[in-house]
């Protein structure tokens, strides 16, 4: 798996390099210092990821992925710092084709190198395995798009949707769909940082119809509302005694590798609105929501899968698919069009 670093610090040049070299399968085949840089080896090395800083001089990495997808399209891991402007430019990033992010703070890089190391090391690997730019001898999975099902306004409770790598632009094709009378309330699971989600959820709340929320500790769950859960943490649904849902976030399942995870907000809302639970399954490494997912399958709950090819990484929806516990496999567009099915009509059922 060939990736081609670029960082203006030689530090995180040196350290992105060496964490890489650890493993056997990844070779770094070049190094660039700015975005121009960048751009002219993408077009002569072709490799299959590139690391791309977001703040360089002379070209930055935003000009730089424009540049890049036009000209030799690849995978792109944007390295961004954990600030509100890093934030919000990555979020920008992703919109224009970067498939993930992967935050670094080089204030405590020492400290958490190893658990960076593994992470960068994750994502370099699945984005070079499902690379769409590059042919393949292998199939990237056995599933095919399915009829949107048709859905009733009054079918479900709660809608809850779980996404990883590549899953930003999703989201927003989705949820910038709905119609303001949208039954259903809406909680997200997005493997994100705090500040990163945090972004999101003011990115959301300007382009959608609903409201959205970042939850960072409680919510009630109203409908009319999308709650987006604090990066970082966990989110897990719970029914209260007056009957109404709550959106609780913190840090237990403590052994959940990934944050916020989508099977504890997936299992719990098993418990809470069971069979009157639509769950769907958004891009993204591993298997992160077949766990909850069979939980809800087991108790009646309809899940919804991203197609094949229109994921960046076929991981999560794949898992869930092949575990044959999905309704259907969609496009983003085509699950906007599903749980739009769930806004209400003067003519509803």
């Amino acid at each position: 798996m060939r990736v081609l670093v670029t960082d203006d610090s030689a530090f995180m040049r040196r350290a992105v390099c060496t964490m890489l070299a650890a493993d056997p399968d990844i070779e770094v085949v070049g190094v660039a210092q700015n975005g121009k840089e960048a751009v002219d080896l993408a077009k002569t090395l072709k490799p299959d990821v590139i690391t791309l800083d977001i703040e360089m001089p002379e070209m930055d990495g935003l000009t730089a992925l424009r540049h890049i997808m036009r000209t030799a399209p690849t995978q792109i891991l944007m390295l961004s710092s954990l600030t509100t402007e890093g934030s919000t430019a990555s979020l920008q990033a992703l919109k224009l084709g970067a498939a993930d992010v992967l935050a670094k703070d080089q204030s405590d890089f020492s400290m958490n190198m190893s658990k960076l190391q593994t992470k960068l090391i994750r994502i370099v690997k699945a984005l070079a395995q499902s690379n769409p730019h590059r042919p393949s001898t292998e199939p990237r999975g056995t599933a095919t798009p399915t009829d949107i099902p048709k859905f009733r306004s009054s079918q479900f409770d709660l809608v809850c949707i779980g996404s990883s790598t590549g899953g930003p632009p999703v989201l927003e094709t989705i949820l910038g769909a709905l119609p303001a009378t949208t039954h259903c309330p809406i909680v997200v699971a997005q493997h994100m940082p705090e500040i990163f989600t945090r972004s999101m959820a003011e990115r959301l709340d300007k382009m959608c119809a609903l409201r959205v929320k970042h939850v960072e500790k409680r919510e009630v769950i109203e409908a009319g509302y999308i709650y987006l859960a604090c990066g970082g943490k966990h989110m897990q649904v719970h029914k209260l005694s007056s009957g109404k849902l709550e959106a609780r976030v913190g840090t237990e399942p403590a052994e959940a590798v990934y944050r916020p995870s989508v099977d504890a907000l997936f299992s719990s809302s098993a418990k809470a609105t069971a069979a009157r639970t639509l769950a769907v399954v958004l891009t993204g490494i591993g298997a992160d929501g077949l766990k909850g997912g069979q939980e809800l399958h087991k108790i009646g709950g309809t899940i919804l899968a991203q197609s094949q090819e229109t994921c960046v990484v076929y991981g999560m929806p794949k898992s869930v698919t092949e575990a044959g516990i999905t309704t259907a496999c969609l496009s983003p567009a085509d699950i906007g069009k599903a749980i739009s099915a769930l806004a209400t009509t003067a003519a509803a059922a």
